[in-house]
């Protein structure tokens, strides 16, 4: 069996499962969030501009995602984990249309209240340089670059009747346990769209309307059977029926295809997903919050008329309950789109849901999760996230060139476990030192088999689903 074979198989079976909650999710904390991100900016015209740079050094214990066991193609003897020296390098770039400067500027001129513009801008651009420092020249040639960007153009903002359009952007590296460059399964991530708003009655009813494309696009060949597009069309709604309270509503129906499924080590299945959520959300007193939602999904994968029994579907409850604390009451609290201004907060939640998979069609995940979040007098940032679940995965079939599928493996269940401590200290308001720590295990007893039964010169190689991380980074940052 090839050593281009083995890594296709490897990532599909296991590689892949890196993404059940997936790598863009250990992006830079201060890049997840604008309110931590931006400084006070640049007037450019009618546009504030938010540029920052940060570099960060640190190590990472296992960018392969190898294995600690023994004796599995993904770990001792033949490839154990391997810890580097990293570099991280990230340029940042944020604009948007300054509304507020337009208002003071126009109530400062006697006007009074100015009419809000007919077109918002929210953007961004940003990408992470990775540079490895190890004795390993396969740790060494791992430097790449991670890349996401994003715009929006609200139309009408705070009218009766609005629109919108959006477009994202990103680029994750995704190695594989082989370590080779040309066998990672880097990939890139479109999508666009437009909604309709509804906002009578002074915004007590907000219903969106919408369509968005989303397509995935894998940079190597052997990732290129995976390549994928979805079209969703979506609804949201709100409706405050108390000043800090609001039922809510959303649902999904989507169709997703593959591009050339039949180059695929494992069956594939063209989908049209549907779901749906209703719930409630508000401030159940000035320092408490609930988010509680509950709905349904099901994936109505292609069952070929009946004839695919490697097919596979999820049909089942999902949902979210958080609840947050606000160590410092907002004082104005009474409105509900103040409180999500409020900076320091402890939530402790748990989310059900699914996603699809290009292993088993899909995967299901249960996780119980705390949020801490505290800032320190506009200065002293400290921000903690870690949750446990499980990751649920269908019977699993490969997909043997010129062979019926085969089942390898039945369903089983991996839990997954993970903790990020960010701190962040600001000597002035546009520069700040940082330390991030960050602890993944993926705790499974499932191995897998790197080829179908009865493969030429395959072997007795399994590929281990368990394996851990520790990644630990200190820095500086400016922007503005």
């Amino acid at each position: 069996m090839s050593k281009r074979f083995v890594g296709t198989i490897a990532v599909v079976l296991g590689g892949l499962a890196a993404l059940s909650w997936a790598r863009p999710a250990n992006a830079q904390e201060w890049l997840k969030d604008r309110r931590f991100q931006n400084g006070a900016g640049y007037r450019a015209g009618d546009f504030e501009l938010h540029p920052g740079i940060a570099a960060e050094i640190g190590y990472d214990s296992n960018w392969f995602l190898r294995s600690n066991k023994t004796g599995f193609v993904n770990s001792a003897p033949a490839s154990p984990p391997e810890g580097a020296a990293v570099l991280r390098v990230t340029p940042s770039l944020n604009f948007n249309t300054s509304q507020s400067t337009q208002r003071t500027e126009g109530m400062a001129a006697g006007e009074g209240a100015v009419e809000q513009p007919k077109v918002n801008v929210n953007g961004g651009i940003s990408g992470t340089y990775r540079e490895f420092f190890a004795s390993d020249s396969q740790l060494r040639d791992q430097r790449n670059m991670s890349a996401n960007a994003n715009l929006r153009l609200d139309i009408l903002p705070g009218r009766p009747w609005g629109a919108a359009l959006f477009g994202t952007y990103d680029r994750t590296i995704q190695p594989t346990f082989i370590g080779d460059p040309n066998l990672a399964f880097n990939r890139d991530d479109l999508g666009a769209g437009f909604e309709v708003v509804a906002q009578p009655n002074s915004g007590t009813l907000d219903w969106r309307l919408g369509y968005m494309f989303h397509t995935t696009l894998f940079e190597q060949t052997e990732g290129h059977p995976f390549d994928n597009l979805t079209h969703s069309v979506y609804t949201r709604g709100r409706w405050k029926f108390r000043p800090r309270t609001a039922l809510l509503y959303d649902g999904a129906l989507s169709f997703r295809n593959y591009s050339h499924p039949d180059g695929a080590v494992s069956p594939l299945h063209a989908s049209t997903p549907v779901r749906a959520r209703v719930g409630l959300t508000g401030l159940v007193t000035p320092r408490l919050s609930v988010l509680a939602l509950a709905g349904y999904a099901a994936t109505f994968y292609d069952t070929n008329g009946g004839r695919d029994l490697t097919v596979q579907q999820y049909d089942s409850v999902i949902g979210q309950l958080e609840l947050k604390f606000f160590p410092t009451a907002n004082p104005t609290a009474a409105q509900a789109a103040d409180a999500s201004l409020v900076l320091s907060s402890i939530a402790v939640g748990f989310l059900r849901d699914y996603q699809a998979s290009y292993l088993g069609d899909f995967y299901g995940t249960d996780r119980g999760y705390l949020k801490v979040s505290y800032f320190f007098a506009g200065r002293a940032l400290v921000s903690l996230e870690g949750g446990v679940g499980t990751i649920e995965y269908p019977t699993i079939f490969f997909n043997p060139p010129g062979n019926p599928p085969q089942q390898q493996n039945g369903p089983f269940t991996d839990i997954r476990a993970d903790a990020t401590l960010y701190s962040e200290y600001r000597f002035i308001d546009s520069f700040a030192i940082n330390g991030t720590f960050r602890y993944t295990e993926n705790f499974s007893n499932t191995s897998l088999p790197t080829a179908p039964p009865n493969t030429p010169n395959a072997g007795n190689g399994r590929y281990d689903m368990s394996w851990r991380r520790f990644e630990a980074y200190i820095g500086a940052r400016w922007f503005m």
